[in-house]
């Protein structure tokens, strides 16, 4: 089973742009989209489980240059 999360990210001034173009490019991500509000980028996720989410996909968005913080939520299905 696939798992999913969405990802709200906090940017540098002026860095949402390079952000959010260097998360596209990792594997696993679907969806990486520079927004308004308290944060500056929203991504979202995929991997075959959430240790592999963590590790693939979590841990290189959190190694791109420009980011401050991130909240990864994952999707549950109730």
């Amino acid at each position: 089973m696939i798992v999913q999360a969405y990802i709200l990210i906090q940017t540098e001034v002026g860095k949402s742009s390079h952000v959010s173009g260097q998360i596209g490019q990792i594997k696993g991500v679907t969806l990486a989209e520079d927004v308004t509000g308290p944060y500056d980028v929203i991504v979202r996720a995929e991997a075959q489980n959430f240790d592999e989410l963590g590790k693939s996909v979590v841990a290189k968005i959190q190694a791109v240059e420009g980011i401050t913080r991130t909240l990864t939520c994952p999707v549950i299905h109730l």
